[in-house]
């Protein structure tokens, strides 16, 4: 659907709702609820996504055969908790476009990155630059400064920043390219976050990674707001790790696991630099104690701990409905819906909010960034006591997610129909 098809009006949205593949799934979640008993208007999944209702049992599933079972669960549990973790890792393959043994879930976001890092961010004489965004998420940025200075280095020296131009919000690839250019053999390693928290924009990781591969150097990806947003392709796009939280668009519970990818063409390297735990060591011999570290030859090899359990049961009940859906659904139906949401709140006009995210499907996900002019705060409050949960991000962003497993068309169009009554 064009977006000079759509209509304002609320019929024509229960219309698109209507023709909705999708729309039996909202169902399937626990929608927040107001005093006065109604629905939000939920546009907050790229902040927290939204509990599935299979969440519950799939716990209660895990508390049983530890009440019943004791130790005797990591053998003879519905779900035995030995292997746990590997009942995850095909869906959320999937999800990240990458092969099985070339994805984890464990850990957090950032304990990930600081693992990923640990192995390639190695600096050898000029070659000790990392490039980064320079309105990257606050944590990506603290974990790319402590890596250096762990390596005796200065970040004023080492952490390269990229910026918009003059008078812009977004960063143009042909700048990434040219800075990646200019660096070329003193550049180490390149994070970046392949959709901007801010902006919504999505960075060409394949681009990217060929980029920097052609100067030597190691590429990897924080997709904290791509995984399960935007058909990544990990594994064809060549980059050497990426990491990702499961909270967000993948509806694992507030500080939900999260999990990292490393490309097969390193799991062979036994010499490579990692920090080390038992249960990265060869699953043949994990137990007998004494060995030497014998990484598993997958990404597993960068696991420390053994998985827990109730932590797992979460992120594995949401994959199960990616499963079912599958990407390809999801991200035809984000693009529509994230659509019509663009164009009603386009009809709004410029001269108070603007959406700095880009207006090709192909640079965004879910999410639209609308920048309010002046700064004015008091507007996104007016709309949460209104009944919309949405975001705030300083100085000047609200932040809205149409995600396609549960929010609707008629989602989109109430949030217009309050945006428009609280800016006249």
């Amino acid at each position: 659907m064009l977006a000079t098809e759509h209509k304002l009006d609320l019929d024509y949205a229960r219309e698109l709702d209507g023709q909705d593949e999708l729309k039996a799934y909202r169902d399937r979640f626990h929608m927040p609820l107001q005093e006065n008993a109604e629905p939000y208007i939920y546009l907050c999944g790229n902040s927290l996504g939204l509990q599935p209702k299979s969440t519950k049992d799939a716990l209660e599933q895990e508390l049983q055969d530890w009440k019943h079972l004791g130790v005797e669960g990591h053998f003879h549990a519905k779900n035995p908790w030995l292997p746990y973790h590997e009942f995850l890792t095909k869906a959320m393959a999937k999800v990240v476009g990458a092969k099985s043994e070339e994805v984890v879930v464990m850990n957090t976001l950032t304990v990930n990155l600081h693992l990923m890092m640990i192995s390639f961010y190695r600096p050898n004489g000029k070659r000790n630059k990392i490039i980064i965004e320079a309105d990257a998420f606050p944590s990506d940025k603290y974990a790319a400064e402590s890596q250096i200075r762990m390596q005796g280095l200065d970040p004023k020296d080492c952490l390269v920043e990229l910026k918009a131009r003059e008078g812009e919000v977004l960063l143009r690839h042909e700048d990434i390219k040219q800075t990646i250019d200019d660096l070329g053999d003193e550049l180490a390693l390149i994070m970046l976050g392949n959709t901007n928290y801010y902006t919504g924009q999505y960075f060409d990781i394949h681009k990217i990674t060929a980029w920097g591969h052609a100067v030597g150097a190691y590429v990897g990806f924080d997709c904290a707001h791509g995984a399960g947003n935007y058909p990544l392709q990990l594994h064809d796009s060549g980059c050497d790790f990426a990491v990702w939280c499961n909270y967000k668009y993948l509806n694992s519970g507030p500080g939900g696991l999260g999990g990292a990818f490393v490309h097969e063409r390193h799991h062979h390297n036994k010499d490579m630099i990692r920090l080390a735990g038992w249960w990265g060591h060869n699953k043949e011999t994990r137990f007998k104690m004494r060995d030497a570290f014998d990484p598993i030859p997958s990404v597993e090899a960068w696991q420390l701990s053994n998985p827990p359990i109730m932590a797992m049961a979460a992120v594995w009940a949401s994959l199960k409905i990616f499963d079912e859906v599958g990407m390809p659904a999801l991200r035809k139906k984000a693009i529509a819906l994230t659509g019509y949401m663009e164009f009603l709140v386009k009809s709004l006009g410029d001269d108070v909010i603007n959406i700095i995210t880009p207006s090709d499907p192909n640079q965004r996900g879910s999410q639209l960034s609308i920048q309010v002019k002046n700064a004015n705060k008091a507007l996104f409050d007016k709309i949460t006591e209104s009944g919309v949960i949405a975001d705030w991000r300083e100085p000047d962003v609200i932040r809205v997610s149409a995600v396609p497993l549960y929010n609707s068309f008629e989602d989109a169009f109430l949030f217009y129909t309050i945006l428009k009554e609280e800016l006249s």
